[in-house]
């Protein structure tokens, strides 16, 4: 299994963290990919395979620690990118909700 669990939707509460810009202050970190819990079910395929995917956005997955859960908030794409490489961890800058 890729992933911890394959959620749909976010089970915490707002945040208010929504562009990379607001991301920009929390510090990336390594994460085991199967210790994520997605918020997607879906991925748009062109976005897992763009090699500009990245380009206009942040280079790091975000995640969101609630309740001793990572939830996968935004970097699907970069997460199943991981592990079709056959990484076990992606970076991810990890807000801190508990």
């Amino acid at each position: 299994m890729i992933f911890r669990s394959v959620g749909d939707g976010r089970p915490y509460p707002a945040h208010g963290l929504g562009t990379a810009r607001d991301w920009a202050d929390v510090p990336p970190r390594m994460i085991r990919l199967d210790e994520l819990v997605t918020t997607k079910r879906t991925l748009d395929l062109a976005t897992l395979l763009s090699e500009e995917s990245t380009f206009y956005g942040d280079l790091f997955a975000h995640v969101v620690q609630w309740k001793g859960t990572l939830y996968l908030e935004d970097g699907l794409h970069r997460a199943l990118r991981a592990a079709l490489q056959q990484r076990p961890a992606l970076h991810a800058r990890v807000l801190e909700l508990d």
